[in-house]
């Protein structure tokens, strides 16, 4: 499909809500090649590596402190500090250490870090679960192939316009991850992206403060609320991605829906 110039103008989008629901519930567990496995060991090794090394950054101990004032019950690990707070707090916390520094991977195409949003909601959720390491290799894999998808789908226009691409595609990339690990079914994996599709995160202005690095960190959080949210019953668009007045119209003054739909899998 052709890439779209005029936000108004794509009336006939394909279902991306449903397909990426579709495709995240129903992909069998390691169902990639070698090559794929080594890198999400890889990103996952450099995500735990990059969250360590920030956990005593002045950012992590400001955001760690406002998070005690809620007196949060121990559900979740901070990386590099063993101390627990609930799992929101967890994702939102060890996204923040992960980007501090700026380490972490980078998908080149887009610049997406994907790991920071991705892997901070999963392991806050795969704790309080007991998640398998298998589990939690096969919702990093699903849910950063989405972020990356959409990054694409977006990419450059939606960055040149003043969105930090990590925290806006990040919370989508997250609650598929959280849905996978939750075992919710297709249409309540629909449900979670279309909430997480109204809560981008990130503007480009706030690099260079701690809040650059708040955007994965608020993007797990969004990513794990709403996938945990739509396992209630909570509901959104079922079409959040591709209407006219959804995500990628809104945030964006191009798509090409066929970065999304393409060789998928």
């Amino acid at each position: 499909m052709a890439r779209n110039t005029q936000v108004s103008a794509d009336h006939n989008a394909p279902p991306i809500t449903r397909m990426l629901a579709e495709f995240v519930v129903n992909h069998p567990s390691r169902g990639w090649s070698d090559a794929v496995e080594h890198e999400a060991h890889r990103t996952f090794l450099n995500w735990l590596g990059c969250a360590v090394g920030a956990a005593h950054h002045e950012s992590t101990q400001a955001a760690l402190a406002a998070v005690e004032m809620l007196e949060p019950a121990p559900q979740a690990t901070l990386a590099g500090l063993g101390q627990r707070v609930d799992m929101a707090s967890a994702a939102l916390i060890n996204g923040i250490s992960s980007h501090t520094f700026d380490f972490d991977d980078t998908h080149l195409k887009t610049i997406i870090h994907p790991a920071g949003p991705v892997a901070s909601a999963v392991m806050a959720l795969a704790e309080h679960l007991g998640s398998t390491g298998r589990e939690v290799i096969d919702a990093l894999v699903l849910g950063i192939d989405v972020a990356c998808r959409v990054g694409n789908c977006l990419y450059p226009d939606h960055y040149d316009r003043g969105w930090h691409i990590t925290g806006t595609t990040g919370m989508l990339g997250a609650s598929m991850a959280c849905a996978r690990l939750l075992k919710l079914d297709v249409h309540q994996t629909q449900m979670a992206l279309g909430l997480a599709a109204s809560q981008p995160i990130g503007l480009r202005e706030q690099f260079g403060t701690m809040t650059k690095p708040f955007h994965p960190g608020g993007a797990a959080r969004a990513g794990l609320m709403s996938a945990l949210m739509a396992s209630k019953g909570f509901t959104s668009s079922p079409k959040a991605l591709e209407a006219p007045r959804g995500f990628a119209q809104v945030v964006s003054t191009k798509f090409d829906w066929s970065e999304i739909d393409s060789e998928m899998g």
